[in-house]
């Protein structure tokens, strides 16, 4: 049997995307309107204020198209913190206008192979930093989630592990050239979500989004193992952009 690949694991994650329910949004009256959102606003506050204490993080960004209008990224370190958060923004006012469009659950991870030193790499602060990521606030995000093929000839699972290896280090080298224009974290979701991994990229120019991951499909990792699921693209949300956002 191959070996199976080692991982880092690092925060529990959970992508929560939502749609509103506009037409009952503009019922409501004005100064309701306000005072649920200031409760929506005090949730968010209190999301920026764990990250600042480095026991978590999260992104809020809009979502552009149908597929949903809004989208929380949350990181904390265990999955019992995560449903907490999601149950108390399921109890709040704001919430009765969204819709649930879809959610993603996984682990923020890293590759052992990844990691030259000795002794437990999470002592090392660059893993650290990758495994327990604050989260970019840049213009754009871009989520998607994948599996590796298990068909025919292109079963990644039963390639040995040096050849998958050989392969994940020149699918790295491609995403490596967009150093400082895309910034990436991958989440694992083997036995906790329909994919096997969440991939969720963050641009301060969006256009960079189309270049990396069309670049990616020539690259053999990509090309012949790679199945991906939907995507979706948003621009970021700043918690003093929240109201005008949800004006009507």
């Amino acid at each position: 049997m191959p070996e199976p690949a080692e991982t880092i694991d690092g925060w529990y994650c959970l992508h929560d995307f939502r749609s509103i329910d506009w037409t009952s949004w503009k019922r409501v009256p004005e100064d309701e309107r306000h005072q649920i959102l200031a409760e929506f606003i005090s949730m968010v506050e209190d999301w920026i204020d764990n990250e600042q204490k480095e026991e978590g993080s999260y992104a809020l960004y809009s979502i552009v198209g149908q597929k949903a209008d809004l989208m929380f990224m949350l990181l904390r370190p265990t999955m019992q913190e995560l449903e907490r958060i999601e149950k108390a923004f399921n109890q709040t006012r704001f919430a009765e206008y969204t819709i649930p469009a879809y959610s993603y659950i996984s682990v923020v991870e890293l590759g052992k192979y990844m990691f030259r030193g000795e002794g437990d790499p999470l002592e090392d602060p660059s893993v650290r930093e990758r495994v327990f990521p604050i989260l970019p606030k840049w213009e754009h995000i871009c989520f998607y989630p994948m599996d590796k093929k298990r068909e025919g000839d292109d079963n990644w699972y039963m390639m040995p592990a040096k050849e998958r290896g050989q392969l994940m280090y020149g699918h790295g080298m491609v995403g490596r050239k967009y150093s400082g224009y895309v910034k990436q974290v991958i989440t694992g979701s083997v036995g906790f979500d329909d994919w096997e991994w969440g991939v969720t990229l963050f641009a301060h120019d969006v256009i960079q989004f189309k270049k990396l991951v069309y670049e990616m499909r020539f690259d053999e990792a990509s090309a012949r193992f790679a199945q991906f699921g939907a995507f979706y693209v948003g621009n970021v949300l700043e918690k003093d952009a929240i109201a005008d956002y949800f004006q009507v």
